[in-house]
């Protein structure tokens, strides 16, 4: 059985691979070793069943997932089956909504904890598409608290796991994956889950939200989201790390609803908001506005198009119909945008899967094994080549875009970047003032210097 999951899980590791661009994994400390102490992974739900794949991927230990019970269906059901899944039976699962019985499931689950294992859940219940976390269920409380009830002396912990992407739904995306700190089940608080199973639950829903909250973007709508990622962008330094860039985002997104009434921080809300309206009229994106050289990003993406693009070019006939057609089915079968991603990962992982193993049978029943032992090694190489030719042609398509709007619309861009500078001194600006106390400054140079960009 734990060949078959290691086997299973090495291969959603390359899916991922292949599916995202960079996948960023932070706060591993938080993390115990095999033996140390049993663990609750408890993370939001951003993505449908890519979400499970990617804490299953980068958390280190074999995690047991809780699942809906429809999922336990052909083909899936034989992978959940084999990564020792547990099936739930969701309510709004069902056309009559009653509450169904997880009694089982929860043994189940607490089980695998005091066998000294790890468990996957995601309290928000259901995955969705919204800007913050949902209401979170108490589901993960009650599993902690009911085995260490039962087993007082079990080191059970709760590690809080933020997801964020940065563009669910597109192919060559970068996810950033956060373990927070531990949170340890109080010897208080499972003596009150004895006499009142409810309000500690709800205790312990608290402290996981809280933790969660500290480790995604949670905006109240997607507007908002929209323009105080603006902000962030005309706030944040060149060249940051991708956890530095969400954990601005994050304290932008917390820190508005603050100093939302503020009239100056209404205008210069505003201001951001009519600029990137401007932006998307001219059809371009706050990037292609910060100055560099187009010619040398230019020649840099031709050079490194012209290493991968012999490499590409024989696989091409498979790998790019391949591509539209995943991207194509993606969009038509996804049930619901949360799961357009999902879509594209099975429906992508199972289609090379195939063609990888198909082709090169054919090629030997019709030719020579020899032949097709050479094929079934060329064909990852030459689809590797394709992931970095389309990239860097995509690359290339911005600069060559951004050179023509400079060209054909030489007075917007000028306008619009004397606009991103002055906007950027005035952001730099009401976060000098407006910073909260208690919060250090992710970068202390912004709010030390005066901004030149764009003047």
């Amino acid at each position: 059985m734990m060949l078959a999951y290691r086997s299973i899980r090495a291969l959603l590791r390359g899916a991922l691979g292949v599916f995202f661009r960079q996948v960023h994994v932070v706060g591993l400390e938080h993390v115990p070793d095999p033996g140390e102490a049993p663990v609750i992974f408890a993370g939001n739900h951003p993505n449908s069943l890519i979400d499970p794949v990617v804490v299953l991927c980068t958390s280190g230990r074999i995690l047991h997932f809780a699942a809906k019970d429809k999922l336990f269906q052909w083909p899936l059901a034989p992978i959940l089956q084999a990564l020792g899944a547990v099936p739930i039976a969701r309510r709004m699962d069902y056309d009559n909504g009653e509450k169904r019985d997880n009694q089982g499931a929860f043994d189940a689950l607490q089980g695998v904890l005091e066998a000294g294992r790890c468990i996957g859940i995601f309290p928000e219940g259901l995955s969705h598409d919204g800007p913050q976390l949902a209401r979170l269920r108490k589901g993960a409380a009650r599993i902690a608290l009911g085995a260490v009830q039962k087993n007082p002396d079990l080191p059970l912990v709760i590690v809080p796991t933020g997801l964020t992407y940065v563009h669910r739904k597109r192919f060559r995306s970068r996810v950033l994956v956060q373990f927070g700190a531990p949170i340890t089940i109080a010897p208080e608080l499972v003596a009150r889950f004895a006499e009142d199973s409810v309000g500690a639950a709800e205790e312990l829903t608290g402290q996981i939200e809280g933790s969660l909250r500290a480790l995604t973007v949670n905006a109240p709508d997607w507007e908002t989201l929209r323009v105080l990622d603006g902000v962030r962008r005309l706030y944040q330094p060149t060249h940051i790390r991708l956890q530095q860039r969400i954990e601005l985002a994050r304290r932008f997104c917390d820190v508005y609803p603050t100093v939302a009434d503020d009239p100056r921080v209404k205008m210069l809300y505003d201001r951001v908001d009519a600029y990137l309206d401007r932006l998307e009229l001219a059809g371009l994106t706050d990037r292609d506005l910060i100055r560099g050289s187009l010619v040398k990003r230019a020649l840099a993406n031709v050079a490194v198009l012209a290493l991968w693009l012999p490499l590409a070019v024989p696989g091409a006939l498979v790998h790019l119909p391949l591509g539209l057609l995943v991207g194509w089915a993606g969009l038509q079968f996804a049930p619901r945008k949360d799961v357009i991603g999902t879509s594209r990962l099975i429906s992508g992982l199972v289609a090379v899967l195939a063609l990888y193993v198909l082709l090169p049978v054919i090629v030997g029943l019709t030719f020579s094994w020899w032949a097709a032992l050479v094929l079934a090694i060329a064909l990852p190489v030459s689809g590797f080549a394709t992931l970095r030719v389309l990239e860097r042609g995509t690359s290339l398509r911005r600069v060559l875009h951004s050179a023509a709007a400079a060209l054909v619309l030489p007075r917007v861009v000028r306008d619009l970047r004397a606009e991103r500078g002055d906007l950027q001194d005035r952001v730099i600006a009401m976060v000098r003032e407006r910073i909260p106390d208690d919060m250090a400054p992710l970068f202390p140079e912004r709010l030390e210097l005066e901004s030149t960009a764009g003047k």
